[in-house]
């Protein structure tokens, strides 16, 4: 995003729109993917709150948990969810409508920001003209493979010979076994620079942000612009070819973690404010609920309300440094995070043959390119300690176990836990658009 200062003018827009209003710099989700990442966003819960940590959840969110969603219904809102229909985490909306958001058209490319906002906008509308307060929540699904951007946008940030034979950028993902079948379904043929990938993923967020436009225009023209809070956040980020995990949201690499997070609010927060301070997806729904002026009747968060931050009064403010972050979502692992160090420890096998304990200065490799777990056995140790001290206060906290260590069926295969990165690699497969469609919700019954 150029609004985060990628060189690539990207998001013209959401940067516009960011000036208006509060962007928080250093934004994480430490449970990494979809269905524990807006599980935490919308409930204001850690993992260990809602017992998530696996994008194919077992069973529903569990009812110790209120949802965003059921909160505000419950404060006489109107709430309705577009594109994030029969997911765990998507629970207690009012009404739920769906949009186009995998599949190419006839002209082979995929305009997703057109097609939800095709559905988005009219249903805005409608809510506006309703007396009650509205919740819409939208799930934008363009910078999500397959990257398929229509016209201009799939050449933006490309001008080369993307289909260059000398070029070998792409060969380990062709040979991808679990990946390779998806990824040639939707990347042209013949295809071989990786560069070319990267600008269609580009161009997805470049259209997505031109059609976000139409939506920030519809709250403009309806009159309502000035009693909106709007938000622009995700669940998790992207990993393109990095860390060989090849355009996918797997790996709990600084890519995947790292996600955006912009509040506008005319009148109720400042303009042009960027905070530095590290906060989580979780602080997410208080942050809400705090400009909202709402109680949370059924008790505390796991996060917090950032609304300290944004009015400069930090020593209000709770400062998490260091976080425990998870994955179950083609790989199961666990970890912890501070300023200098990331330690990755895999309670599995991976498909990826990594080894078991990955550890980065950050500091020093910002790409987390340098394995120095052997180098540093000290640190090792001392964040693992750490880590586990924190399961163990959150598990006597709860009174459950860490999701971790319970969702051993968190590919959905029942074939666990793997014993080697042989039967992970065999076991685990795509194969086409359709079914990564599946992976990503429950069927509606």
């Amino acid at each position: 995003m150029s609004a985060y200062g990628y060189q690539r003018l990207t998001t013209p827009h959401i940067g516009k729109f960011a000036e208006g209003g509060v962007l928080f710099e250093n934004h994480f989700s430490p449970s990494i993917p979809t269905t524990s990442g807006y599980a935490s966003m919308l409930t204001g819960m850690d993992c260990f709150g809602t017992d998530v940590v696996a994008l194919r959840h077992e069973g529903p969110l569990g009812g110790h948990v209120k949802t965003l969603a059921e909160q505000l219904g419950e404060n006489g809102y109107n709430t309705t969810c577009i594109g994030f229909t029969g997911n765990p985490s998507s629970r207690g909306f009012q009404n739920y409508l769906d949009y186009e958001a995998w599949s190419p058209d006839e002209t082979g490319r995929a305009p997703k920001a057109r097609n939800i906002n095709r559905v988005a906008i009219p249903e805005l509308k409608r809510l506006a003209n309703e007396e009650e307060p509205f919740f819409l929540f939208l799930r934008h699904m363009d910078p999500h493979s397959p990257y398929l951007p229509p016209e201009p946008y799939d050449r933006m940030f490309y001008g080369k010979n993307e289909k260059d034979p000398s070029n070998t950028s792409l060969e380990g993902m062709y040979n991808f076994k679990p990946f390779a079948d998806f990824l040639s379904s939707w990347i042209p043929e013949g295809v071989t620079d990786s560069q070319y990938v990267d600008a269609q993923y580009d161009g997805s967020i470049a259209y997505m942000d031109a059609c976000i436009q139409n939506i920030f225009t519809a709250v403009e023209d309806l009159g309502i612009e000035e009693e909106t809070l709007i938000i622009v956040t995700a669940d998790h980020g992207e990993t393109l070819n990095e860390h060989d995990c090849w355009y996918d949201h797997h790996g709990l690499y600084e890519c995947t973690l790292v996600v955006p997070l912009i509040l506008r609010y005319p009148g109720k927060l400042p303009e042009g404010k960027r905070i530095k301070e590290m906060t989580q997806i979780k602080d997410v729904m208080p942050t809400i609920m705090d400009l909202l002026e709402l109680d949370n009747e059924d008790g505390h968060y796991d996060g917090q309300s950032l609304v300290p931050l944004i009015r400069d009064q930090q020593h209000l403010f709770n400062a998490q440094p260091e976080f425990y972050i998870t994955e179950c979502t083609w790989m199961r692992k666990h970890g912890w995070r501070t300023p200098e160090w990331k330690l990755i420890r895999a309670l599995e096998p991976d498909f990826h043959f990594k080894p078991e304990v990955e550890l980065y200065n950050l500091f020093k490799d910002p790409q987390e390119l340098h394995n120095v777990a052997e180098e540093e056995p000290e640190v090792v140790q001392l964040l693992t300690e750490k880590m586990e001290r924190h399961i163990a206060k959150r598990e006597s906290e709860t009174g459950r176990k860490n999701p971790i260590y319970t969702n051993l069926n968190w590919h959905g295969l029942g074939v666990g836990p793997f014993k080697s990165s042989e039967q992970a690699y065999e076991s685990l497969y795509i194969g086409s658009i359709n079914n990564a469609q599946k992976l990503q919700a429950k069927l509606k019954k």
